[in-house]
């Protein structure tokens, strides 16, 4: 059975090395050797860290997806299922908890290229052309809930 809960402090460099493996493996072949380096540094920053708000979904102990939000949850940074857990309604899970405690009526995020479709399935849709930022190729995206 999968439980989903914030994440401790302690726990953070678990979900951290999560989202990195996978990462590497479904983003990184469509990213430039910068736009790799980016994420990288952007995981070790510590003041980036600091402002997020992480979930995770566990099976018995072990963490098998990561969800990060800022912004007081309007906005996700970070959303890695592992390879061998993805397709089986985690992500689902995990969006779930974060719409939970979304205080304002919008939701957005920088979808990668390989999760625009995800994103979509989860209601969100572009809010402009996909852009380039030091490496990194996203789709701005934005989902408004409803009233």
């Amino acid at each position: 059975m999968i439980q989903v809960r914030k994440l401790y402090e302690t726990e953070t460099k678990a979900a951290l090395a999560l989202a990195m493996r996978v990462f590497m493996r479904f983003e990184a072949p469509d990213y430039s050797a910068q736009g790799v380096q980016t994420f990288r540094r952007t995981l070790e920053d510590t003041e980036f860290t600091s402002q997020i708000m992480m979930y995770g979904a566990f099976e018995e102990q072990v963490m098998v997806g990561m969800i990060a939000t800022r912004m007081d949850g309007a906005h996700i940074t970070l959303f890695f299922v592992e390879e061998a857990y993805q397709r089986r309604g985690i992500g689902r899970m995990l969006f779930a908890q974060v719409l939970t405690k979304l205080e304002g009526e919008t939701m957005t995020v920088n979808a990668s290229p390989f999760a625009v479709d995800i994103y979509k399935r989860l209601g969100f849709e572009p809010a402009m052309a996909e852009q380039c930022t030091r490496g990194i190729r996203y789709t701005p995206m934005r989902m408004t809930m409803p009233r």
